[in-house]
């Protein structure tokens, strides 16, 4: 299938202010992509990208002061699988981990293990290893959090998403990654495109998601406490240890968001047609590759 993605932000600067943002889509989906737009800023600004410790594409520019729009848009070919399953994957002992794993067992911003490992344990440490348990951990965060957009603080960390029992899709993947990581379960923070695809449309305004990856059996697992079932159509941004990592933008500077339009959906036939959310046709052509 083809999956139709973009994006539309836009911010308010008080001065040229230095900006990086992780809204390039993954080099392991890069090949997928089977026509694109190139990134467009209005006002024109020079850009450049690099790799991150995670292989993530980061884009660097300054925005200037003002009013500064960022926009792409995109068709990618898609399996049309869910998430893969495979309930008989067995955990990996910490001495056989490979060495680029052992980052993601380790404690970070918004994922405090020393706060929760006794509660790991008590929790999930009878349970049999492996894929049951990490399934288990999920089912956990799913009934232990209440989703709301309203919910939405940048500094929520793990532990007080399990306090406070309300959060959005990055407070449920914290929480499921502190959890499994404190059970010596290797898990990394992934955001991402996640549209309505195989599922009822939700009728809020679409944004990206945050899920979380797991290894097991030598290889990484997609779980996602949010919607804690395997779904249709994700589209990997960036992979980090939290959202610390990876945020959308990271401006040296205040900034103010003004506009934040994204879009996701299966595109029917092959066309490239306006995508369905709509973005400025005269910006739209502007932006063709």
């Amino acid at each position: 299938m083809l999956i139709r993605l973009g994006y539309e932000i836009a911010i308010d600067c008080v001065a040229a202010t230095p900006t990086v943002s992780l809204l390039d889509i993954n080099p392991d989906r890069q090949g997928d992509i089977k026509r694109q737009t190139r990134v467009l800023t209005s006002p024109s600004v020079p850009t450049r990208t690099y790799r991150d410790g995670h292989g993530n594409i980061c884009r660097r520019f300054t925005a200037p002061a003002g009013s500064f729009r960022i926009l792409y848009d995109a068709a990618i070919e898609d399996s049309g699988e869910t998430d893969e399953i495979n309930t008989l994957a067995r955990e990996t002992p910490v001495a056989d981990l490979p060495d680029n794993v052992l980052v993601y067992l380790l404690g970070s911003r918004y994922c405090e293990t020393d706060h929760l490992s006794n509660l790991a344990w008590q929790l999930f440490g009878h349970l049999p290893p492996g894929w049951a348990r990490v399934q288990a951990i999920v089912d956990y965060v799913n009934s232990r959090l209440s989703f709301g957009y309203g919910y939405a603080r940048a500094t929520r960390t793990a532990a007080q998403a399990h306090d406070e029992r309300v959060g959005v899709c990055r407070d449920f993947a914290h929480l499921a990654i502190t959890l499994c990581r404190c059970m010596n379960i290797p898990a990394r923070y992934v955001n991402g495109y996640l549209g309505d695809i195989g599922v009822p449309a939700d009728p809020a305004p679409m944004d990206f998601s945050a899920w979380m990856e797991v290894f097991l059996d030598g290889k990484w697992y997609t779980f996602d406490a949010r919607h804690n079932q395997p779904r249709i159509g994700r589209v990997v941004i960036a992979r980090g240890r939290d959202a610390t990592d990876v945020p959308l933008l990271h401006s040296f500077g205040p900034h103010r968001l003004t506009l934040f339009k994204v879009w996701t959906y299966e595109q029917e036939g092959n066309c490239f047609n306006p995508p369905r959310h709509g973005i400025d046709r005269t910006a739209s052509a502007q932006m063709l590759a």
